[in-house]
């Protein structure tokens, strides 16, 4: 039997939903999970208010293995993502000691408030030194608070990716010349012979190679390459430019 690990995004801030910022850190993660074997099941983007962010987490922390959030954890008055989940968790924010403690050795005689807000945490927060980070995840229950810095955020997902690892994906590609149109119906019939496969089709325009790229994933190697098998038998063999 495959181990299933499943997990959701919660990415936060009004610089996302209004475009000034471009967001890669759900695709990194998305990357970094499948190679993994988790499923990330949802991503949903949030604005900077403590009410929304606390309703994602009241949906989605139940429905998954692991919660990831990404942004809102800094010391400007646009951060709060550990009051909001706090506040879906339905627990208190309190300041963590040991990263009080930290920051006052660290800025001596400049600390300020602005600082002492990066101590902030969600009560009963665990602190995660996984990997070569200057400063600590912080973990409650199944959900990990994440900064929403790109650079920071890839380093800390890498530190932490094994820990969730499953069973992998196995993954087959086949590069078609036929419109999308075309070979619909024996995607359905491969579909419907193998109801378990994650069938991709995903059509390319103004390509000289291919026109449709087509993915079959499954965590069962042998499963995958039965349904392989079966589509290039339907697929006609002028139109199969290669498979991966």
């Amino acid at each position: 039997m495959t181990q299933e690990t499943t997990a959701a995004l919660v990415v936060i801030g009004n610089e996302i939903l209004s475009g000034k910022i471009a967001d890669g850190n759900s695709h990194f993660l998305a990357q970094q999970l499948r190679g993994a074997g988790v499923t990330l099941a949802r991503i949903v983007v949030v604005p900077d208010e403590i009410e929304v962010i606390a309703e994602a987490v009241r949906t989605l922390a139940p429905r998954v293995d692991v919660l990831f959030t990404s942004g809102g954890v800094g010391p400007t008055h646009d951060d709060v993502t550990i009051a909001g989940v706090a506040q879906g968790l339905g627990r208190g924010v309190i300041r963590h000691p040991a990263l009080e403690k930290m920051l006052r050795d660290y800025f001596g005689d400049r600390l300020n408030a602005s600082h002492l807000k990066l101590a902030d945490t969600v009560e009963g927060t665990e602190l995660d030194y996984a990997g070569n980070v200057s400063f600590p995840t912080f973990r409650v229950e199944n959900i990990y608070i994440l900064p929403g810095i790109p650079e920071i955020f890839r380093e800390k997902v890498l530190a932490l990716r094994d820990r969730f690892a499953g069973d992998p994906f196995h993954l087959r590609v086949v590069y078609t010349r036929e419109l999308e149109s075309a070979i619909a119906a024996f995607l359905d019939e491969t579909l419907a012979r193998f109801p378990a496969l994650l069938l991709g089709s995903y059509p390319k325009l103004n390509d000289p190679e291919y026109r449709v790229r087509i993915t079959l994933e499954s965590k069962d190697r042998g499963y995958v390459e039965r349904a392989l098998a079966a589509l290039l038998a339907m697929l006609p063999p002028e139109a199969v430019v290669r498979t991966e």
